[in-house]
């Protein structure tokens, strides 16, 4: 007698491999935010007012969010050039944060603010750094896919690599209001 198949609840091999550097990268940032809360309570903490070139960059960061989803869902209807489209408008507003934020920086060391200074300055640029470089990561990947997918085409049978890339990207956006909440918080 044959039995019929059976659907299982497996989570794909790249989608468990995201999910567990997302729990790594959410322990590392945890970390170094509480290392910093310890360090306060310590004294001899200085407060600086961030520049509105953060906040800025957090408008960006949120709206490629926003166009993230509608890349995905475009890509799920089979809508090639508007998830492309959607693709690459996420590209460009992540390399917009992405100069907001160095700009930031640079803002903050003409007021001289500086990573090499007060515990409180280098806490600051040591998480939003190291954000950065997590969102580099993205918009490295993003425009892989952006690339991978003008040479080849889409095929909007698996959606597994776009999943994976806007589950990263939302992470990493979520992470932003976090610190970004953190740093207003603790100015």
């Amino acid at each position: 007698m044959e039995t019929p198949m059976t659907k299982t609840n497996k989570i794909h091999p790249h989608k468990f491999a995201m999910w567990v550097a997302i729990g790594s990268i959410s322990m590392m940032f945890a970390g170094l935010t509480s290392a910093s809360i310890v360090r306060h309570a310590q004294g001899n903490w200085v407060y600086y007012a961030l520049p509105s070139l953060f906040t800025y960059s957090t408008f960006c960061i949120v709206a490629s969010s926003i166009t993230m989803i509608m890349a995905l869902r475009s890509f799920k209807k089979g809508m090639v050039a508007r998830s492309q489209n959607m693709i690459l408008v996420t590209l460009l507003l992540g390399i917009a944060f992405g100069i907001l934020q160095y700009m930031g920086f640079k803002a903050l060391y003409a007021q001289d603010i500086r990573v090499d200074g007060n515990p409180s300055e280098s806490f600051l640029f040591i998480i939003a750094g190291l954000h950065l470089l997590h969102i580099l990561g993205g918009i490295v990947a993003l425009f892989i896919v952006f690339i991978r997918n003008k040479i080849k085409g889409l095929n909007n049978k698996n959606a597994t690599g776009l999943e994976v890339i806007a589950t990263y990207w939302h992470f990493v956006d979520l992470l932003w209001i976090y610190l970004f909440s953190f740093f207003l918080l603790n100015q």
